[in-house]
Formats: C-alpha cells, structure tokens, sequence
C-alpha cells in the first residue's frame, strides 16, 4: 500500500454524472482532502456529465471507450498509457461501469477503489449498477442498506472491503429517494474518507481482510474530523 505523501495525484474513473466526483473536488478545494490532488478524470464515454464537472476544474480529462479496442488487453494498455503521465498513487473508480482487465489491475496492485451503493456482498455483481441495487434492496425488503468502498479485482464488486456506511430504508422509501439518501449518506462520505485513508497510509491488506491503521501523533488534524466519520470498528 501507498505511504503518506506531500502530495497525493489520483486519478478518476467515470460514466455518469458524476456527482461522486464533485464529492471528490468540493472537499479537496475546502482543504479536507489536503494533499489529495485529481490529477486526470477518465471517461467511458463522450456524453459523460462528470467531463464537464472536471473541465470547470480544470482538470484533464480523457475519453476512452472500450469498445474501440479489439481485446481486453489493448484496452488496459491505453488506459495504463493515459496515466502514465500523471504517476497517479490511486485510481478511483466514480461510477465506472466497465469491468477493468487483469493487466490494468496488475500495473496497479492494491491502488485501485470502487464506491457501490449496496452493503457487499448484497445486490451487487454484474447487472447491478445505477437504481437497480435500490430496486433490489426493496423488493428484497432489507431494513438497511448503505456503500461500499472496496478494493478492485478482476470481478464486479467482489475485491477485499475498505469501508461500509448503512443507510435505513424507510417505510416510504421509492428506489430514487432510497438512490438519493445512499448517495448523499453514504457514498459521497465514505469515498473522500477513503481516499483520505489511502493518502494518509493508513490502508493494509491481509488477503480479503483490509485493516485500518490508527492515527498517529504526527497527524496535524484527524481524517475523522475533516471528514466527519467515525472510525471504522
């Protein structure tokens, strides 16, 4: 796992709004992210709304669509070579729906996160993206869910878990106003804490077990204040 550093570039995976993003960008310009700096977003696609979320930041941004390479392998390959520039310590996967491959991975061993809107392992894997883990969630008729943040693998939402956040499902609760809730209660406080974590060193790996290293004197302001969590158990 990566060290504390001074200055902390990661890159941004993204498919959508890209509200997960803004997350992201909002609490690096009030300084809670300090050092953690978006060094390039990576879309998957050119309608993408999050492009324009990191343009007005001015961030650099790049569309790489997997559909224009002939393997899996040739798609790794261009994504590798379009960070390459920026040595980015974490790739951070905001809403990023394309399952990334075996070489892309390998290039970034334990450097790579995903934020899903579920309680892994419920309602998640392949096909569960967007309002569907919500529409699973009530029909199920779970009295919570919540996000994920976890480290990624070469399968849908199956690496080691980071961190978790529960959300209650209400009586009156609709898949978007559950989608809503996750997102604001969860996914958009648990992504910048994580990064946060990864930033700061603190992220071990024990095979699926990731273990969260306590603070040390040395830290001028505690992530849980800046943040605004309660450390993990």
């Amino acid at each position: 796992m990566t060290r504390g550093q001074p200055d902390y570039p990661i890159a941004v995976f993204v498919s959508g709004g890209g509200t997960n993003l803004q997350a992201i960008l909002d609490q690096i310009r009030d300084g809670r992210l300090f050092p953690v700096r978006v060094a390039i977003v990576i879309a998957s696609n050119a309608s993408c709304l999050a492009i324009g979320r990191a343009e007005r930041a001015g961030i650099p941004t790049r569309v790489i669509r997997k559909k224009d390479y002939p393997d899996l392998a040739s798609y790794d390959q261009a994504l590798i070579g379009a960070l390459k520039p920026y040595a980015v310590s974490l790739v951070v996967l905001a809403g990023f729906l394309s399952l990334l491959g075996p070489d892309f991975i390998a290039a970034y061993p334990d450097q790579i996160v995903n934020i899903h809107p579920s309680l892994i392992p419920s309602f998640c894997g392949p096909g569960f993206y967007g309002i569907r883990p919500h529409e699973a969630a009530l029909a199920y008729g779970v009295r919570l869910t919540g996000a994920t943040v976890h480290l990624v693998d070469g399968a849908y939402d199956h690496g080691p878990i980071v961190l978790q956040q529960a959300v209650p499902v209400l009586p009156e609760d609709t898949p978007q106003s559950l989608q809503q809730r996750v997102m604001q209660e969860a996914e958009q406080v648990l992504l910048p804490r994580a990064i946060a974590l990864f930033a700061a060193g603190r992220v071990r790996r024990h095979g699926r077990t990731i273990q969260i290293l306590e603070e040390t004197q040395d830290d001028e302001t505690s992530i849980d204040q800046r943040i605004g969590q309660n450390r993990p158990d």
